[in-house]
C-alpha cells in the first residue's frame, strides 16, 4: 500500500489539533515532537483500519449503484410481439 504523506501545512494543523485535544481532555501540554509522535503512532496503527473501512464502504456503495443500474436496464427491456 502506498503511504500518504501530509504537506507541512496539514502536518502543522494535525499537530495543533492533537496539542489542543490533549490539553482540553487531559490537561497535558504536548510539544511539537510529542504531538508528531502521537500522530505518527495513530497513523501507523489506526490509519490502515480506517483506509480499509473506506475501501469497503466504497465497494458496497458501488455494488448498490450497479444493482440500481441493472434494475433500470431490466425495466427498459421490451418483449417481442411475435
Amino acid at each position: 500500500m502506498q503511504t500518504s504523506e501530509f504537506s507541512k501545512e496539514e502536518q502543522a494543523r494535525l499537530v495543533e489539533r492533537i496539542q489542543s485535544h490533549f490539553k482540553k481532555e487531559f490537561d497535558l501540554d504536548l510539544g511539537r515532537f510529542e504531538a508528531e509522535g502521537v500522530a505518527e503512532f495513530f497513523s501507523n496503527v489506526l490509519g490502515p483500519q480506517f483506509y480499509n473501512r473506506g475501501l469497503h464502504d466504497a465497494q458496497a456503495l458501488l455494488a448498490k449503484q450497479i444493482d440500481l443500474f441493472n434494475d433500470a436496464v431490466y425495466q427498459l427491456e421490451r418483449t417481442s410481439d411475435a
